[in-house]
């Protein structure tokens, strides 16, 4: 019964407590709070103490384990366990730059796990960076040791070293200070001093200058010595003889090498030889200026000299005569120098050559050339020579041109007759510009010039009579050049269509049902012209006919009442489009109805008069004479005809026999 209690009592607590069971105890982290003392932005040597706050709710008088796990920028800097309620404290005594980041604190108990909000600490302020030299006075190229140091300062640092305030050389290192080896090319006092950069992803900060050191550079007394004859005024294809040496070399020197050059070409070079010699002829277009170089480990020593030459004669230049040539004509090549050393030869003793040498030309003197264009263009170049001295003047490029062709002349679309058109007038061979002159009856109209292979000269003009048209010619020129007189222009001039007439055959008073009608329509203009037949009332044409003639006929073989109407044309070609006036067409009855009308009428009019004339007789044979009333039945019955009782006279009822026949006479009457 005990037992059963007990594990009631054990399901119970973990029923109303489910957040946890330590030795039947349960806890739940409530909070945890970080916090940075004295505060979150410090100076440098201020001691920085980081609280993280664990506030736990627990059942029982349990004893738990906590974890504290102290962030900096993500990456863990300290962990501690600890079984009592205290708060944990990190140090940061003599707080650095290094130290600015962005702390959290996480706390663990068992699986449970819960961190702070993140806190930005920010250290400001770098001490001051002290550079060391192990030497003080040196001879050039000699070896000097570097230190800077940023004391007290740790994490990622970069040193950047200056020579007289300039940067020359960085290092990174993960402690407080840098060395490096320093080397002096240059005689004199340099100032060197130091700084340095703290780095704190993502931001850096930097130190203020070190101290300056002062170094003072001796010179050594080895020298470059540079030497050129001859040493007077020096003319082209003279020969010089230079000299490139060491000075004051010391016997125990260490290795050394002398370098001889002439601009950007090396003339000479060697390993541990003191002298280097060269020789070479004078040219003024040359760079003037020669150097020689001595390495003696980092020490350079060089010296220079700037050599003037003068001219034996200047480089020729290429002219042409006539200054524009035409294809296989006489043209004329000169090349000449300007300038020549007078006190060292004369103009004869320059001579002149073209290149390449198989020109078609023809030397004519010193210096001339003659002979036929090419028919392609073509690059020549003067060379002049003198004693020993070639000089080339500058590429003349020679196009020769083309004559000018006898024009074509044509008309750009079509003519039309008293409306504007184009000429077209083409060479097919020619040099541009070329100038097109349009002539009427040889007579100039107007000129255009065609600087372009892309334009055309074209020329707008107008004709009233067809006969004209024949009377235009154009004339094609280029530098002065004529290319003749273009034939006279032959083309097709088209007409406008005008007065159009509709002709009705047969005559309008002619037209009858069962007959046909045949509709002329008639123009004047140029052909080839469409024709188009309408009637009023509907937007499609009855018929559409292109013919080269200057009328067209529409037919309606079986006339009926529905033909009749209002007719018209319609007629284009390439210059315009004419109406004709409407024609109205009315078709009559035919004649077979006509007479049958007739007849019918007249057979109408004959009952009509017989039936008066019965109705009259009717009436006077009562007057005559009148039967008793028995017998005129009587006879009338005998007749076996209906005649009517006025009808049967007494003279009928006489005679059975009489009244018969003239009963019979007046019927047929």
């Amino acid at each position: 019964m005990t037992i059963l209690l007990l594990l009631t009592s054990t399901l119970l607590s973990s029923y109303f407590h489910p957040w946890g069971v330590v030795n039947a105890q349960s806890f739940t982290i409530r909070n945890i709070t970080l916090s940075i003392e004295p505060s979150t932005d410090v100076t440098r040597d201020t001691n920085v103490t980081l609280r993280c706050q664990a506030l736990v709710s627990i059942s029982g008088q349990a004893v738990l384990s906590r974890e504290y796990t102290i962030y900096k920028d993500s990456n863990v800097v300290y962990t501690k366990t600890s079984s009592t309620p205290e708060d944990l404290l990190y140090l940061l005594p003599e707080a650095r730059v290094f130290n600015t980041g962005k702390y959290k604190c996480t706390v663990k108990i068992e699986s449970r796990e819960m961190s702070s909000d993140v806190k930005k600490l920010t250290v400001t302020g770098l001490s001051k960076p002290v550079l060391h030299l192990n030497k003080g006075v040196v001879i050039e190229g000699e070896e000097v040791t570097a230190r800077c140091t940023a004391p007290g300062e740790t994490g990622s640092i970069f040193f950047y070293f200056f020579k007289d305030s300039k940067e020359f050389q960085d290092k990174h290192t993960s402690s407080n200070q840098a060395e490096i080896k320093l080397h002096f090319s240059s005689v004199g006092v340099h100032k060197i001093h130091c700084s340095y950069t703290v780095l704190v992803t993502p931001e850096s900060f930097k130190s203020e200058d070190s101290n300056n050191v002062t170094v003072s550079v001796k010179e050594l007394p080895i020298t470059a010595v540079l030497e050129i004859g001859p040493q007077y005024k020096i003319y082209e294809g003279d020969q010089l003889d230079i000299s490139c040496s060491i000075s004051n070399l010391l016997h125990n020197s260490e290795s050394f090498h002398l370098y001889l050059s002439q601009g950007d070409s090396l003339l000479s070079s060697g390993n541990k030889t003191t002298t280097l010699k060269h020789v070479m002829v004078a040219k003024a277009i040359d760079p003037g200026e020669f150097e020689c170089k001595l390495e003696i480990g980092n020490i350079v020593k060089v010296a220079t000299k700037i050599l003037s030459v003068t001219e034996l004669f200047s480089a020729p230049t290429i002219t042409i005569s006539p200054a524009e040539v035409f294809q296989r004509e006489i043209m004329k090549i000169t090349c000449r120098c300007e300038r020549y050393a007078s006190e060292r030869l004369t103009k004869e003793d320059v001579t002149y050559t073209l290149d390449p040498p198989q020109s078609s030309l023809n030397p004519g003197g010193n210096g001339v050339f003659s002979g036929r264009a090419l028919h392609f263009e073509f690059n020549y170049t003067c060379v002049a020579e003198a004693k020993g001295i070639k000089k080339h003047s500058e590429a003349l490029t020679v196009r020769p041109k083309v004559y000018v062709s006898v024009p074509r002349i044509s008309v750009d679309g079509r003519a039309v007759l008293g409306k504007p058109f184009k000429i077209l007038c083409q060479s097919d061979i020619g040099s541009l510009p070329i100038n097109y002159t349009l002539f009427k009856d040889y007579k100039p109209l107007s000129t255009t010039s065609i600087k372009l292979s892309s334009q055309q000269a074209i020329f707008t003009v107008t004709i009233t009579k067809p006969e004209e048209i024949n009377k235009f010619m154009c004339e094609a020129k280029n530098s002065h050049r004529e290319g003749g007189l273009s034939k006279n222009l032959i083309t097709a001039v088209i007409e406008p269509l005008s007065d159009p007439t509709v002709t009705v055959l047969p005559s309008l008073e002619n037209l009858y049902e069962g007959g046909y009608l045949d509709l002329l329509c008639s123009i004047r203009g140029t052909p080839p012209v469409t024709f188009k037949w309408y009637r009023e009332g509907r937007e499609q044409p009855l018929s559409t006919t292109t013919s080269n003639q200057n009328y067209t006929k529409h037919n309606i073989p079986l006339l009926s009442k529905e033909s009749s109407g209002r007719y018209y044309c319609e007629a284009f070609n390439h210059a315009n489009n004419v109406r004709s006036d409407n024609v109205d067409i009315v078709v009559q009855l035919a004649q077979w109805k006509k007479g049958v009308i007739v007849g019918f009428c007249l057979l109408v009019v004959s009952v009509l008069v017989v039936l008066c004339v019965l109705c009259f007789r009717s009436k006077r044979g009562r007057k005559t004479y009148s039967p008793p009333t028995s017998q005129a039945s009587h006879v009338c019955m005998k007749t076996n005809f209906p005649l009517p009782t006025s009808s049967c006279s007494s003279s009928h009822l006489s005679s059975p026999i009489v009244g018969k026949r003239e009963a019979a006479a007046e019927l047929s009457v």
